[in-house]
């Protein structure tokens, strides 16, 4: 038995129309519900189930709606569409609204047989979107069949996250921490990469060799390489503990050799720093994409041309207004990044009894250096890690500093110097490279003498001890004067309304400062200003990932919490938050939605490391326009004074006058430092009243770092002018774009309808309270079938005790609101609500918004005008490298005709459009109503031609925006295909009428 039904047409079966898939077989129908998802794709056989062919029910003329309801409807369908029929087959079920400048990689990618590129925008841009956007459209497009991520460890959550949430893509997490698992479940034989179609690989458990063939044999055909610039050879790195990472970033690069080897295999690197200063390692990221690129003169224009078609790397101001208004007319855009950082520099001074511990713990360290020189070289690297770890630890905390005092130095178990520099630099020294911060915020240890038989140390134990506690004894704010000075800073941005991160760089730091922050932030009202309820919480190392994510969104619900209550009592307090943390937050997790303000409690020894940590809430999504940098510094004890001067301001300065941030390598800054110290352990206390006289070793170290410095800032600027993105114009872009728009809607649709249809459906909409673009929506009054939709999206609160839900304009929002965007889930749950309602006759009137009928009276037609709403179903052919795919997919369009059906003069796409906003200047007796429509509907067969014409001219418009988005393949774009279902389906008739004030054009305009 044949099916005899094509793609795409329509069928009745088990009480209820289903559109026929191309996966339908012989003797099996494989069907989608009409107006349904994926989600319900059903397997359906004809010789056992009764099945027959459908047809769409036309409107029935005595279901009338108001001038609102084709709009509702229209934004409805198209809102619910998750299978657009245009090139970009994921973005009509992506829960994400890119951006018209972040479409620029894909449109790169779709113009490559096999997909290589280098994604290098500035930091908070936004490189995981356009990452996913290519991954879902070549998953989409069956252009490949399995995507894996190679990422650092600490970064692996996130990325499964993300694209679970923003793509619709579940991948399986291969860390060290979860292999065993996912192992015990294969079969005999079996890979697990085999098993698990997608998967977010730790970069550094898979490097290894027991581990490399493995997932090289069985590598998915799609590969994501984040932080790609740590995944390249390290013959450029230098001593000092570098030795540990190159042998660890040739590992990772000798991986990324062999998968890129497959000329079969899209990849895609991802790094916001790609020269990283060496211009070696940016040739090898290059190789990596094309083996040509490794060698290529890149100043000749061929080298250049070669260069544009896989590389893109833009900085903020290239963006932000991307489509201008010439570029884009109607669809001109502008990103909101915050314009600027506020940087503050602030000063405090030690308390006497802490300024004594300082110096008494610099001699100690002096001594013991002068010792460990005199015993021999491992004895002197081990003394000199020991110094520089209880050096970093005083001026950190007192927690911190008793912590180290009684910990013993990772060094001292080292047999050689190099050993001792391997161990000891990673726990000291900040390297830049997002790998290298986990497990580094524990206190490192300074203990360095030999153990007796039952592991306590044998000498000079006593003097630690000694040190540590006087160290304990200065706990708290009337001792610690950084303590102090740091809650005045933080009431200050409190009291403006930031909500501020404080880094601090050991955990006992951290877990210090947050313990004595607890309950001192609170504000009081004064002088008309409302008080605020501060809520502190820390995050360090000693939290798994997931934990870490985990407790910022308790603090933000918590913060959420409170604001509520506020809400609903005009006396109650304001809402504030505060999150204390390490380094381990300083990159992967994003923290725009929480905070906007950053305070650097403890310097960092490496300025990159600053910009990590201000990077989390400088990124697009940030509410604010100016974040708020404070970075205090011990003016009284020299290192961060000297730090400040020589690293972090000149950094801050280069930053601010090219537009990105420009890295040196970590071994140039840790030369700086390491003068800084030697001079400081060399001086003692004479330092301080030197410290205008720098010695020379420092300042030839200073100038070694100023000249590095503008050299690199120098080919930054250069690299951004000779490889500025060309191969995709802006108006290129805003051809898909519009596209797009016109087939899914754009964001000023999406408001419209959601303001509107909450409205219509009882629900009480105000304005935002913060003065930012979208509203409010208290969603208890509206129908139960839309209450039970939304409550597992938002939370029982929502629903149940009236709690405000906020819609905003952006497409990043914190959990528990809306987005104003047409792939929002609280959106996508109205617009089917809405859908649904108008195409059941048999509801409750006042709980359809939306219907398929309408007559209105309006003074802005002459002669009657009728707009129809048509569905249009497709069937693609899509050949691919693997294969040729068939799918079905939906279109909706107004088409508008003034006279008589038969006599028919139709009107452009734009005028149609403009009926949807007309309103009603005249009320329409219900009878008049209900004839006049009955007439169109009957007479609306006569239109069938011209609806089914109209059809063939979007297939054939739909099949060139196909083969325009994939120049690169004659192939692909020779067999594909896109043909129209007929009849299309009339899914709403709204009449508009001339006023009765004008009697002769109403007669003029009679059927």
């Amino acid at each position: 038995m044949t099916t005899a039904y094509a793609p795409g047409s329509l069928v009745s079966a088990r009480g209820r129309e289903w559109v026929v898939l191309p996966e339908s077989a012989d003797d099996m129908l494989v069907l989608r519900p009409l107006g349904g998802s994926d989600d319900d794709v059903a397997a359906l056989f004809p010789a056992f189930e009764k099945v027959a062919a459908a047809s769409f029910a036309p409107p029935t003329p005595d279901d009338l709606g108001d001038a609102r309801a084709a709009g509702l409807l229209r934004s409805a369908l198209r809102i619910g569409f998750r299978s657009g029929a245009g090139p970009f087959r994921s973005l009509a079920g992506i829960a994400v609204q890119p951006r018209a400048y972040q479409l620029v990689p894909l449109l790169m990618a779709l113009r490559q047989k096999t997909v290589r590129m280098l994604i290098s925008d500035d930091v908070g841009i936004g490189k995981t979107v356009e990452a996913g956007l290519i991954a879902s459209e070549l998953l989409a497009q069956g252009e490949a069949s399995g995507l894996a991520v190679l990422c650092s460890p600490a970064l692996a959550e996130q990325w499964q996250e993300e694209l679970r949430s923003k793509f619709g893509i579940d991948a399986e997490l291969v860390l060290s921490s979860t292999v065993s698992r996912l192992e015990r479940g294969l079969d005999l034989g079996q890979s697990l990469f085999d098993r698990y179609k997608h998967v977010i690989v730790s970069t550094d458990f898979i490097k290894s060799t027991r581990h490399r063939d493995d997932f090289v044999r069985h590598c998915p055909d799609l590969v994501i390489v984040d932080e790609a610039h740590t995944c390249v050879s390290a013959d450029e790195l230098g001593g000092g503990g570098g030795g540990g990472r190159r042998n660890q970033n040739q590992l990772r690069y000798e991986l990324l050799q062999k998968v890129s080897a497959d000329p079969e295999r899209h990849l895609l690197l991802v790094t916001a720093t790609p020269h990283s200063g060496k211009e070696s390692a940016f040739r090898n990221l290059l190789g990596l994409v094309r083996p040509e690129l490794a060698d290529t003169d890149l100043d000749t224009e061929e080298g250049r041309r070669m260069l544009a078609r896989h590389f893109v790397q833009r900085k903020r101001a290239d963006v932000r207004n991307y489509l201008t208004e010439e570029r884009g007319g109607t669809l001109a855009e502008s990103t909101a990044f915050p314009s600027d950082r506020e940087f503050k520099n602030e000063p405090y001074k030690l308390t006497p009894a802490y300024r004594d511990l300082l110096d008494d713990a610099l001699a100690y360290a002096k001594d013991r250096v002068e010792q460990g020189t005199a015993q021999g070289k491992r004895e002197a690297r081990v003394a000199w890690w020991s110094a520089i770890a209880l050096l970093r630890s005083l001026v950190s905390s007192p927690r911190a500093a008793a912590k180290t005092l009684r910990t013993r130095s990772a060094a001292a178990a080292a047999q050689t110097p190099e050993e001792a520099d391997r161990l000891g630099a990673p726990l000291t020294r900040d390297a830049a490279d997002a790998d290298a911060l986990e497990g580094m915020d524990t206190a490192p240890g300074a203990e360095t003498s030999p153990e007796r038989a039952d592991g306590t140390p044998a000498a000079k134990h006593d003097r630690l001890l000694e040190l540590a506690e006087r160290a304990e004894a200065l706990e708290g704010p009337e001792r610690d004067r950084k303590l102090k000075e740091l809650v005045k800073h933080l009431k200050g941005l409190l009291e403006e309304g930031y909500n501020p991160i404080v880094f601090c760089r050991y955990i006992d730091t951290a877990e210090y400062v947050a313990d004595h922050l607890d309950g001192k932030l609170n504000g009081r009202a004064s002088g008309g200003r409302p008080g605020w309820k501060t809520t502190v919480k820390h995050v360090t190392g000693k939290l798994s990932p997931q934990q870490r994510v985990e407790r910022i969104e308790e603090l933000a619900e918590e913060a959420a919490a409170e604001a509520a209550r506020a809400a609903v009592d005009e006396e109650g307090t304001q809402a504030r938050r505060v999150l204390v943390a390490t380094d381990c937050l300083s990159e992967g997790v994003n923290l725009q939605h929480y905070f906007d303000a950053v305070v650097h409690y403890d310097l960092a020894w490496n300025p990159t490391r600053h910009d990590q940590r201000e990077g989390r809430v400088d990124r697009y999504g940030q509410q604010r326009d100016v974040v708020r940098v404070i970075t205090m510094f011990g003016e009284d004890n020299v290192i961060d004074g000297k730090v400040l001067e020589v690293l972090i301001k000149k950094y801050q300065e280069i930053r601010k006058a090219l537009g990105v941030a420009v890295s040196v390598p970590d071994e140039t800054a840790a030369g700086v430092t390491d003068a800084i110290v030697d001079w400081l352990l060399s001086r003692g206390r004479e330092a301080e009243q030197e410290a205008l006289f720098a010695p020379e070793d420092l300042v030839a170290r200073t100038e070694e770092i100023d000249s590095a410095w503008e050299s690199a800032a120098e080919r930054e600027k250069t690299s951004r002018t000779r490889f500025a993105q060309r191969a995709i114009h802006p108006e290129e872009v805003a051809r898909e774009v519009a596209a797009v728009r016109e087939a899914l809607g754009g964001a000023g649709e999406v408001r419209e309808f959601t303001e509107n249809a909450l409205r219509a459906l009882g629900a009480l909409v105000t304005p935002l309270p913060d003065g930012d673009g979208g509203f409010r929506a208290d969603v208890s009054p509206t129908p139960v079938g839309l209450r039970d939709a939304i409550e597992p999206l938002v939370g029982a609160d929502v629903v149940s005790k009236s709690r405000p839900l906020p819609f905003r304009e952006t497409a990043a929002v914190p959990r528990g609101e809306a987005a104003l965007v047409r792939t929002d889930p609280v959106v996508g749950a109205l617009a089917s609500h809405v859908l649904d309602t108008a195409l059941d006759a048999e509801g409750e009137p006042d709980k359809r918004p939306a219907r398929r009928c309408g007559v209105i009276r309006t003074d802005r037609v002459s002669t009657r005008t009728t707009l129809l709403l048509v569905r249009y179903r497709f069937h693609l052919t899509l050949p691919s490298r693997h294969g040729t795919r068939q799918l079905v997919a939906e279109d909706a369009r107004l088409l508008a005709f003034t006279g008589a059906p038969d006599k028919a003069q139709w009107l452009s796409a734009e005028e149609a459009r403009e009926l949807v906003g007309y309103e009603a200047t005249e009320n329409t007796a219900p009878n008049m109503g209900v004839n006049t429509m009955r007439r169109v509907l009957d007479a609306l067969p006569a239109t069938t031609d011209h609806l089914n014409a109209y059809g063939e001219e979007l297939a054939a418009e739909l099949a060139d925006s196909h083969r325009r988005v994939r120049v690169a393949s004659d192939e692909i774009r020779r067999g594909l295909r896109v043909e129209a279902q007929k009849p299309a389906d009339v899914l709403g008739v709204y009449v508009y009428l001339p006023t009765v004030a004008n009697p002769a054009a109403s007669a003029g305009g009679a059927a």
